[in-house]
């Protein structure tokens, strides 16, 4: 929903829907035992007019995580939105449903009291450095490649496939190019 990744490989808005189900779906069955909800934390860093995501795309994905994961959002952090954003949020708040919309944070890392709130939510420790944290974590598409294909089997598993099924590419998540190749 936020500022594309310069390691994104697709501009399809459907293909990201897909993508954005996949990971949270994956998301979900890693949550530890008896957790509910997430934290997502939204990094705008790098967003501009030129590379925004288009409306119909945010208000799909809008109504994917308010209607299809009702409670599953604990938080949102939208890390260094432009500060037009908060002004957009005032009128876009109204057509959510307000629970959800109370759990929007906006936080700016030059303002000290946006950042001690999302340190409230996250551990230090495993907070990357760019969001104030202490941990230094890189991409490794590889290792992204591999954990989504093991949560494939895991999610085979739990919906009773003996065997994992070839999917077709359009909706499999796994399949993601390499950023080489992109």
């Amino acid at each position: 929903m936020g500022g594309f990744n310069i390691l994104q490989n697709t501009t399809s808005m459907d293909n990201q829907m897909r993508h954005l189900v996949y990971l949270i779906e994956n998301a979900i069955l890693n949550l530890p035992e008896g957790q509910e909800q997430m934290a997502w934390l939204i990094d705008f860093t790098g967003w501009s007019i030129t590379n925004n995501v288009p409306l119909k795309t945010a208000r799909d994905s809008i109504n994917i995580l308010q209607n299809h994961y009702p409670e599953r959002l604990a938080v949102a952090f939208l890390y260094s939105p432009p500060q037009i954003f908060e002004a957009f949020w005032k009128i876009a708040k109204f057509f959510m449903d307000p629970i959800t919309s109370q759990k929007v944070k906006f936080v700016y890392p030059k303002n000290k009291d946006s950042m001690e709130v999302m340190k409230t939510y996250f551990d230090v420790d495993n907070l990357p450095t760019e969001f104030g944290g202490k941990a230094t974590l890189g991409y490794d598409h590889e290792e992204f490649s591999r954990q989504m294909a093991l949560d494939d089997l895991k999610t085979a598993k739990l919906w009773g496939i003996d065997k994992p099924h070839t999917v077709p590419s359009i909706l499999s998540g796994a399949e993601v190019a390499s950023p080489t190749e992109a």
